[in-house]
């Protein structure tokens, strides 16, 4: 009877421990877990982020992303200039074969500008990343209230 009671604790908790995590794999890239923070409704901008891994041989790159949710996406980067961290844009970001780029505060992500609605926590919006190789990825992105507590992302083998 305990292993029964056991059981059914577990399948009611499972969806809530995974609810937040998800992937995407197409060919040798797996995309881990997009995300964005939840901002206040009158935030013209966003950012989302995520890590890419690619288990190939050949280097890929990110061209660039767009959604429906944003009037425009641009890769963007934070830079140590005097002392000062500023933002700007990158046209591409590469994808080395055997490695991971991680897109997360103050390092790369994709800026949403003139944001078209807000989400809130739990909700997730489309966005779609455009590789070199790899051609276009459809991923969601989940909006969280706070940053993933691992860092930016999970981690893979």
């Amino acid at each position: 009877m305990k292993l029964r009671k056991y059981q059914f604790l577990t399948a009611l908790l499972l969806p809530t421990l995974f609810a937040n995590a998800h992937e995407y794999q197409t060919g040798q890239l797996h995309i881990d877990h997009p995300w964005s923070m939840e901002l206040p409704s009158n935030a013209p901008n966003a950012a989302a982020y995520f890590v890419i891994h690619n288990k190939g041989s050949q280097e890929d790159r990110l061209l660039g992303a767009d959604t429906p949710m944003a009037a425009r996406a641009e890769l963007h980067e934070h830079v140590h200039k005097d002392d000062m961290m500023t933002m700007q844009q990158v046209q591409s970001v590469m994808i080395p074969a055997g490695g991971e780029v991680k897109f997360e505060p103050h390092g790369y992500h994709v800026m949403l500008f003139d944001l078209k609605k807000h989400s809130v926590d739990g909700e997730r919006f489309p966005m779609t990343l455009h590789f070199q190789q790899a051609g276009d990825v459809d991923v969601e992105v989940a909006v969280q209230k706070e940053a993933p507590k691992d860092g930016a992302n999970h981690e893979h083998e």
